[in-house]
């Protein structure tokens, strides 16, 4: 992990129950897990280390009931990704409770002093990292074909939010016309 001469391919995962456990696909979780899992298989395969770390922040930190009375809420209003954001801010008060100043010490701890590649869209992680003194290379878009069709809201509001890719852009026309099952269309 300590040897910078050796691609290092990572993913801060947080925790989400939903997605990671149970398989929901309103959200992109389990696909950017198993994508880490997939790309740091590959770098090991390549000479190079794959480091997966897992944090228990679910739901954005805001926990686990929260987090499902947000995709109640977004189901029974009409699933959109010009309302992503406010659907948590209504319900929870805040879009993101995760504080991630402190989250590149298992990093540090770990001896990662160089990451080759990182699988996630967050800025804040990003931003965390680097500014903790460990350089990140590259960063990788989850690839179309691993996002479910539902949790195009997510990814599409975080887009246009400013969360990194690497070239899709995505306006405010898009936003509204991207838009997720409605709750008569969930199994209940």
């Amino acid at each position: 992990l300590s040897d910078e001469s050796k691609h290092l391919t990572l993913r801060v995962h947080d925790e989400c129950n939903g997605s990671d456990v149970f398989g929901s696909d309103i959200c992109t979780c389990k696909p950017y897990l198993t994508y880490a899992i997939l790309e740091s298989i590959r770098t090991a395969q390549q000479g190079g280390v794959g480091l997966i770390i897992y944090f228990r922040k679910e739901g954005r930190a805001l926990g686990e009931v929260t987090k499902y009375l947000v995709y109640n809420s977004r189901k029974r209003a009409g699933d959109s990704a010009d309302r992503y954001f406010k659907s948590t801010e209504v319900v929870a008060g805040v879009k993101d409770m995760r504080f991630q100043v402190l989250m590149p010490d298992v990093l540090h701890w770990l001896g990662v002093r160089r990451v080759g590649g990182m699988v996630s869209m967050s800025d804040m992680k990003y931003d965390a990292i680097v500014n903790s003194g460990i350089p990140i290379m590259k960063r990788y878009d989850l690839p179309d074909h691993l996002i479910p069709p539902d949790s195009r809201v997510e990814i599409d509001a975080k887009i246009a939010a400013g969360y990194f890719s690497s070239g899709k852009r995505v306006t405010q026309e898009d936003l509204v016309r991207t838009v997720g099952r409605g709750w008569e269309d969930a199994v209940h």
